[in-house]
C-alpha cells in the first residue's frame, strides 16, 4: 500500500525528523532515489486550544496573566515564559499549578479505581496505545525493580513514585493485553505491600481516551517516551506533555529527538540506543539471554514474573511474554534496561530538587512553540496542498 501511495501522490512526507529519514533510507529508499523531489518532513503538532486551554485551565491562566494571551494563537510566544525562571512568584505559582492538578488526579484516580495515591509523589506516566514498540513492559521493569530494591532494604530511600499507565490495545493484540494484564497484576502485588508504604503505586486507568487524557496530562511530572529507536514515527503524547510542563524521559525516537533539541539536551533524560545502533545490534546477532545472565536485578524481575511472582503463583500466566523477551526481544526491552534504571536515578536526583524541577519544567512549555498543529497545518498547505490561509476570528478563551 505505501508503494502504491507513494507512486499515485504529488508529495511524500514523514511526522518527525527521523520518520523522514528513515522512509527515505530503508522503507522507501528505492522511490526516493527515482523521485528525490517528491520527499519532504513536516513534523506533527497538537493544538494548545484542546491540550492546554482546554485542558489545563489553571496554567492557562497563569500563562496569560503572566505573558498576555497571545500564545494562544501563537505558540511560540511562550518563549516569553523563559525570562521568568528565576522569578520567584511566578515559579511558586507554576508549581502550585501543578500540585492543584496533581490533586485533581489524584481524586480520579480514587474515583475510578479505588487506589489512594500521595500527591506528594512523582507522577511518572506512560498513557498511549499499547504496542510491545512502545515497551511500557520497560516501564513496568522499573516498577519491579524499585519494588524488589525496597524488598531487600525496607528503609531505602526511594523518592515516591506513582506510575500511572493508560491505553487500548487492539482487539487481536495478544501480547499487548498481556501487557495490561502484567502492569495490573504487579499493580496488585506492589500496592498492598506493607513494606512499600506509600513509596509505590502503580495505576491503570481503564477506558483511556481524549476525555480521560483532560486529567492526566496537566498532573503529570515525567513522561514515559521510551520506544525502541526507529520504531515511532512522531509521537504526540510526548507533545502534549512537554507542552503542560512534564519532563520527559526517553529515547532519540520520533519527535523526541526535536523535542530535545527545542527544550535544551540538560531538560531532557535521555538514555538507550539509537535508531543506527538498534539496526547494527540486529545486525550482529542480538542475544537477549546475554542481558539476562549479566544483570542481577534484571534477572531477578523477570525470575519473579516467570514464577508467578505477579500472578499468584500461576507461572503460566506470562509465560507467552516472558518467553518472547528472553529468546527473541524483538523490541531490545533487556539491551536497553540497564541505561533506563541509571537514568530513572538521574530523574529521581532531579525530583529531589523541586526548585529547579520546576524551571525545567517551564522552559519545557516555554520551548514548545515548533509543535503546535497551527504550524504544522502551516506547513501543509505552503508545501503540500498548495492552500492559502483565511483568517478566523476565535472566540475569548480566558
Amino acid at each position: 500500500m505505501a508503494y502504491l501511495a507513494t507512486v499515485g501522490s504529488h508529495k511524500v512526507n514523514g511526522v518527525a525528523e527521523l520518520h523522514s529519514q528513515l522512509l527515505k533510507e530503508t522503507t522507501l529508499h528505492d522511490f526516493f532515489e527515482l523521485w528525490p523531489e517528491k520527499f519532504l518532513n513536516i513534523t506533527n503538532g497538537v493544538t494548545p486550544r484542546r491540550f492546554v486551554v482546554s485542558n489545563n485551565p489553571r496554567l492557562t491562566s497563569l500563562v496569560t496573566r503572566s505573558i498576555g494571551d497571545g500564545w494562544i494563537k501563537q505558540l511560540d510566544d511562550l518563549r516569553k515564559l523563559e525570562g521568568l525562571v528565576k522569578d520567584a512568584g511566578f515559579c511558586s505559582e507554576f508549581q502550585d499549578a501543578k500540585q492543584a492538578n496533581k490533586q485533581d488526579l489524584v481524586d480520579y484516580i480514587h474515583a475510578q479505581t479505588g487506589i489512594a495515591v500521595n500527591p506528594e509523589s512523582m507522577f511518572d506516566v506512560q498513557v498511549k496505545r499499547l504496542h510491545e514498540y512502545k515497551r511500557q513492559h520497560l516501564g513496568l521493569l522499573q516498577v519491579i525493580t524499585l519494588y524488589n530494591r525496597i524488598k531487600r532494604h525496607r528503609n531505602a530511600e526511594i523518592v515516591p513514585r506513582t506510575f500511572i499507565f493508560a491505553g487500548k490495545a487492539a482487539p487481536g493484540y495478544f501480547m499487548a493485553k498481556l501487557i495490561i494484564k502484567l502492569i495490573n497484576s504487579v499493580g496488585e502485588v506492589v500496592n498492598n505491600d506493607p513494606d512499600v508504604g506509600d513509596r509505590l503505586r502503580v495505576v491503570f486507568l481503564p477506558n483511556y481516551n481524549v476525555k480521560q487524557a483532560r486529567w492526566i496530562y496537566p498532573a503529570a511530572n515525567l513522561s514515559e517516551q521510551i520506544s525502541t529507536a526507529g520504531y515511532e514515527a512522531s509521537g504526540t503524547s510526548n507533545m502534549k506533555f512537554a507542552l503542560n510542563g512534564a519532563l520527559t524521559i526517553g529515547t532519540l525516537d520520533g519527535a523526541n529527538i526535536e523535542i530535545r533539541q527545542a527544550v535544551g539536551e540538560e531538560n531532557f533524560f535521555l538514555f538507550g540506543l539509537t535508531a543506527e545502533e538498534v539496526r547494527a545490534k540486529r545486525a550482529a546477532g542480538y542475544q537477549p539471554w546475554d542481558y539476562y545472565c549479566s544483570n542481577p536485578e534484571l534477572r531477578e524481575a523477570i525470575d519473579q514474573i516467570s514464577s508467578g511472582g505477579f500472578s499468584r503463583g500461576d507461572s503460566n500466566l506470562f509465560k507467552p511474554l516472558v518467553d518472547s523477551l528472553m529468546k527473541y526481544d524483538p523490541y531490545l526491552v533487556f539491551a536497553d534496561y540497564e541505561a533506563y534504571i541509571k537514568c530513572q536515578e538521574q530523574v529521581s536526583e532531579a525530583y529531589k530538587d523541586r526548585e529547579n524541577w520546576t524551571r525545567m519544567s517551564i522552559l519545557n512549555t516555554a520551548r514548545m512553540g515548533k509543535f503546535s498543529s497551527d504550524r504544522a497545518i502551516r506547513e501543509y498547505c505552503e508545501k503540500i496542498w498548495n492552500a492559502k490561509a483565511v483568517r478566523v476570528e476565535l472566540e475569548e478563551y480566558v
